[in-house]
């Protein structure tokens, strides 16, 4: 099973991160096999807007980074690449001289990366290094950039702030980390003053970006049952920000809406994911690991709809798009499916790798980034 192929010892984690044999996005034989796509009569027009190339991920999983009017975008290999949102123009590309294993953050003025062996390279908006700095373990999320801080989490679940401008460390808080975790990149968000961090063992932390004070502690999803491998309950993707909500899901655990300020619970649902969540006006979307996609009303949690037509095709974290809401898969396929009710409405092939990255909105672009390195924007019409 996918999931199986993603848990992790915290101990063989620090040690053997990025083995081949570790590799989440590996085709092995399992015995639920994914649901075979059938011919589809597109009820929507979905055009490619652009294309870029920024080289393979490895056993990684890199997302785009959205800031201002540019696209900051990385590959294993090295390749740091600042685009033109709109039109995909490559504004300039360098290599770090080292393999990276996690980005990107960026604010429009410093853009970070994690490289291997947990080194820390920061560049300005020309791609001019800026400092370099030593985590004390592996990176594999994405740094944060806010208010002139730089925020990095290395699986040991160490969390460190450093000046964004000259790298000079400002503080660090750490967690413990349970002993069994899934091998993937809780995400990170900056958000005013706060930076709200995903966690292993279910929980969603806000630190203040200042000083790395806790804000509010909460348990998306309580870790149950009576071997480690049924207490996973690790925090799925990237915590979303909508309007005074922040919302996140768990494996094995929950979805569910918090109050930004205060940590107090809107409302929470039983789910399992093992990707993040998609958030709009309406709904929250998840995609779980057995490939089923589900809404939930943001207000007060309850279901949807739900659609199992994408069974185990490892699906990406969805993206609500305007009327539809879309996500990869392992065959390098993008699906959309109708917001109002689930329904396929239309599909689109990039490079035939999987998607793993969390799908970016710029404007009325799309713009999801392969393992293959393909980056694409779409526009539906």
């Amino acid at each position: 099973m996918r999931i199986t192929e993603k848990l992790l010892g915290l101990s063989l984690l620090v040690l053997m991160a990025g083995c081949s044999s570790l590799n989440p996005f590996a085709s092995k034989p399992t015995k639920n096999q994914p649901v075979k796509l059938v011919e589809l009569k597109s009820a929507l027009a979905v055009r490619s807007a652009w294309k870029q190339s920024i080289g393979k991920a490895g056993v990684y999983s890199f997302t785009p980074a959205l800031a201002k009017d540019s696209l900051f975008v990385a590959g294993n290999d090295g390749a740091i690449a600042r685009l033109d949102a709109a039109s995909g123009r490559e504004v300039w590309r360098i290599k770090a001289g080292m393999d990276l294993t996690a980005g990107v953050g960026s604010d429009g003025e410093v853009v970070v990366v994690g490289a291997a062996k947990g080194v820390i390279l920061a560049y300005d908006a020309d791609g001019k290094q800026l400092w370099k700095q030593q985590a004390s373990s592996e990176i594999l999320s994405a740094p944060v950039v806010g208010m002139g801080v730089v925020v990095v989490r290395s699986v040991d679940n160490r969390i460190v702030a450093y000046d964004a401008k000259t790298g000079a460390k400002k503080w660090n808080v750490q967690r413990a980390t349970p002993a069994l975790t899934l091998r993937n990149a809780p995400g990170m968000l900056v958000a005013g003053p706060n930076v709200y961090v995903a966690q292993p063992g279910g929980k969603l932390l806000a630190l203040t970006l200042a000083a790395g004070v806790p804000r509010w502690e909460v348990v998306v999803g309580e870790p149950r049952g009576a071997t480690e491998l049924e207490r996973v309950t690790d925090i799925a993707g990237t915590p979303v920000l909508f309007d005074k909500d922040v919302c996140a899901v768990s494996y094995q655990g929950r979805v569910g809406c918090f109050d930004a300020a205060t940590g107090a619970a809107r409302w929470t649902k039983e789910q399992s994911s093992d990707v993040g969540v998609a958030v709009d006006q309406r709904f929250v979307f998840t995609a779980d690991e057995k490939g089923a996609v589900a809404a939930f009303s943001r207000e007060g949690g309850q279901s949807a709809w739900k659609t199992e037509a994408l069974g185990y095709r490892r699906l990406s974290t969805p993206a609500s798009f305007g009327r539809t809401v879309a996500v990869g898969d392992f065959e390098g396929f993008i699906h959309f499916l109708s917001r109002e009710d689930g329904a396929l409405i239309g599909r689109v092939s990039t490079d035939g790798s999987p998607i793993t990255s969390v799908p970016v909105i710029a404007g009325t672009n799309l713009i999801f980034q392969t393992q293959s390195g393909t980056v694409t924007a779409l526009a539906v019409e």
